[in-house]
């Protein structure tokens, strides 16, 4: 597995995060959610979607929950690291390039094994609601929590 998270899976591209936001869908795992949008990314003559661009991430904090930037980049971090430690879980599921943003929308300060418990879960509705494909087992009952 590919615990990496290159430049080229980060979500940078304006017209996709526009898309995400008046077309894309969602799924919650408090205190996270998780923006798709499915399809296209992009100029498809520009680029090939290859294995490691079949996913494009964004992570995003909210100012208005923590108001200095250092606690902001904190969870932005946690985000980014429990993104690319689970990414195998996404990237396994999907047939056609996605593109996500990942938000956390707490003023309660998780703890990193919190934030991981929950960002699988996530991931696992997720691949519920839109896969076909059966769920491997993880270990974790996604039901009362």
């Amino acid at each position: 597995m590919n615990f990496t998270y290159p430049k080229n899976e980060k979500l940078k591209s304006k017209i996709t995060i526009g898309l995400l936001f008046s077309e894309g869908k969602s799924v919650s795992k408090y205190p996270l959610r998780l923006v798709y949008y499915s399809g296209a990314l992009g100029n498809p003559e520009s680029r090939s979607f290859g294995t490691d661009e079949k996913i494009k991430m964004g992570v995003s904090v909210s100012k208005k929950h923590f108001k200095k930037a250092v606690d902001r980049n904190y969870f932005k971090r946690v985000l980014r690291e429990t993104y690319r430690l689970n990414k195998h879980l996404l990237i396994d599921n999907l047939d056609q390039p996605h593109a996500f943003m990942f938000f956390y929308q707490s003023k309660d300060r998780l703890s990193y094994e919190e934030i991981n418990t929950k960002t699988i879960q996530l991931f696992e509705k997720f691949i519920a609601q839109n896969s076909k494909k059966p769920l491997p087992e993880s270990g974790l009952n996604l039901e009362n929590k």
